[in-house]
């Protein structure tokens, strides 16, 4: 009969755990939260949504707090390792489709139901909006701003996106020399890398907060700003709420280096976070050219 330590290192099985019931509780009392926030004036919605999201918290640092003990107790084999990257790679990949359908909407919007509201092409009908209707992208201010809303201006892209995108591109080649450093074995380095990446992307957030203040504040591009402005802050708002969550994730990488973790070797969770925010990047160079360039 083979021992524990041979049978394991064959094919892992967990032991028997409470994280996934505790992170279904949690979703779906944030999203019973935020659907509430949405219908309702009260502050329960904002409550159960809060409880919600430190629920998912905790469960977060539970469960990854147990696969970081297994793998440093050593009970991880090489199909366990392709197992986590097959993982990542699929979510990933998930994540890819998620935003594929939201530039999906603005692709469409702007390549075939515009136009067609202008009266362009065999499914054209002219003057569904207005009298003398005429096609533009951005859909700007009209004749009837309360029933057809629109912005007033919309944000340059060669101001605060640009500088977005040089924080975003620059922060992807940071992670990269980090991760170089991993696996030369330069513990320094690694670590000042890592913090110049989290200081990058700290910078970007705060520098698209200030730019969503200046929109609804300046430019009358918000939410109820029409077709423009629901793409505009779906496509950018649900990629900083990427950004955060993928800073949060280069964070904890941080503190699991300053104590002693990973090795040039076995560094996974390392890759995967990497992994997570080369996406972020590619998927911001798409959005800074197609919501704000062209």
């Amino acid at each position: 009969m083979a021992s524990h330590d041979s049978t394991h290192e064959a094919y892992y099985v967990p032991a028997q755990s409470k994280w996934p019931i505790v992170g279904s509780i949690g979703l779906l009392t944030t999203l019973v939260g935020m659907g509430t926030l949405m219908t309702s004036s009260g502050n329960s919605g904002l409550i159960a949504m809060l409880v919600g999201l430190l629920i998912l918290a905790w469960m977060f640092t539970g469960w990854f707090g147990n696969v970081i003990d297994e793998s440093h107790k050593g009970l991880y084999s090489a199909q366990m390792d392709r197992s986590f990257r097959m993982g990542m790679g699929w979510f990933i990949f998930s994540e890819v489709m998620f935003f594929a359908a939201f530039f999906g909407a603005l692709f469409y919007v702007r390549t075939f139901a515009g136009p067609w509201l202008a009266g362009d092409g065999d499914k054209g009908v002219s003057s569904m909006l207005w009298e003398g209707f005429e096609y533009t992208w951005p859909l700007m201010t009209n004749p009837d701003p309360k029933l057809f809303p629109g912005p007033e201006q919309v944000i340059s892209p060669w101001q605060l996106p640009l500088i977005n995108t040089i924080m975003l591109i620059t922060s992807s080649i940071t992670v990269t020399f980090a991760h170089h450093a991993l696996r030369a074995g330069k513990r320094t380095a690694l670590k000042n890398w890592m913090i110049l990446t989290i200081a990058l992307a700290v910078v970007f957030l705060f520098v698209q907060g200030y730019e969503y203040v200046h929109a609804y504040r300046d430019l009358g591009l918000t939410l109820d700003s029409g077709i423009y402005g629901a793409t505009f802050f779906m496509l950018t708002g649900f990629h900083g709420v990427h950004v955060f969550m993928g800073t949060l994730i280069l964070t904890v990488m941080l503190v699991r280096i300053y104590r002693g973790h990973f090795t040039p070797e076995n560094h996974f969770g390392f890759e995967a976070a990497s992994w997570y925010w080369h996406f972020v990047d590619v998927v911001w160079v798409g959005l800074f050219l197609f919501v704000y360039v062209f």
